[in-house]
């Protein structure tokens, strides 16, 4: 495992990780009170349209699929507040949108098909010295939303009261699917298109298990969601496997042993 450091491409591979898992594992518990799961797979096929649209245009995907999804995540929030329509359902008619012109594009794109697996799965190979800054950027941004984490946890415990209590809950609700689908997009690379959406989830599913208060299930998503990426990505790399399968497996059997743990302390 050792000798894998010595690769710059894993170097680069394994920054990377810790960078997204550490925004994931800041995220996923908000995605898990909140029940956005549905919205993470809305705001992937979203980034998949962007990478499509990228490889159709012979660019750089990851920066057509940063603002394609940053404006379906404020289209989707904006849908929810604006009509009677509950969020599920706006995030289904984006989600079909997403698809329907991925497939677009990604017929167009004769040539490049095969580019597309690494995005779709995660490649170790795909991170590059610009993803890293921009991981780097974003995650230099969320320190200045941390005094925002009371309000937004707030917010998700009850929002009516926090509303009462006039808390900006619409306004930390758009910056809230901004970040996630910023977040999700940079960690395209990593873990894929297709289990990206798993990424932001898992963790906090997985800790939510095991704490009782949010702060504590805070921590130890971040924790969580750092060892699961560290280790998947040395397992991708021993065994050949995509980076995003083996961090999810990963992540998966982590959520099985807090299950397993759970079931037998409420039998006890």
């Amino acid at each position: 495992m050792l000798d894998a450091l010595g690769y710059p491409f894993f170097q680069r591979a394994l920054l990377a990780g810790l960078l997204v898992s550490l925004l994931s594992g800041l995220l996923s518990p908000f995605v898990v009170q909140r029940r956005l799961s549905f919205l993470g797979d809305g705001l992937a096929h979203a980034a998949f349209a962007g990478v499509a649209l990228g490889l159709f245009l012979r660019g750089e995907p990851l920066w057509f699929a940063l603002p394609f999804t940053f404006l379906v995540a404020m289209a989707i929030t904006l849908v929810k507040e604006k009509t009677e329509l509950s969020e599920d359902t706006a995030i289904g008619v984006f989600f079909a949108l997403s698809v329907a012109l991925g497939a677009v594009f990604l017929s167009k794109a004769r040539g490049y098909v095969g580019d597309a697996m690494g995005y779709l799965f995660g490649s170790l190979l795909a991170v590059g010295p610009a993803d890293l800054w921009a991981m780097a950027l974003l995650l230099f941004l969320a320190l200045f939303l941390l005094p925002l984490w009371g309000p937004l946890a707030y917010a998700t415990f009850d929002r009516e009261l926090a509303l009462s209590d006039r808390v900006p809950v619409v306004l930390h609700d758009y910056l809230l699917s901004g970040f996630l689908a910023v977040s999700l997009v940079l960690a395209v690379k990593v873990v894929g298109i297709i289990l990206v959406a798993a990424f932001l989830v898992i963790p906090g599913a997985a800790a939510r298990l095991l704490s009782r208060t949010f702060a504590g299930l805070t921590l130890l998503s971040l924790l969580l969601a750092s060892f699961s990426t560290v280790l998947g990505l040395f397992l991708s790399f021993l065994l050949d496997w995509p980076s995003g399968a083996s961090i999810v497996l990963l992540q998966a059997a982590l959520f099985g042993l807090a299950f397993v743990k759970t079931v037998f302390s409420v039998r006890k």
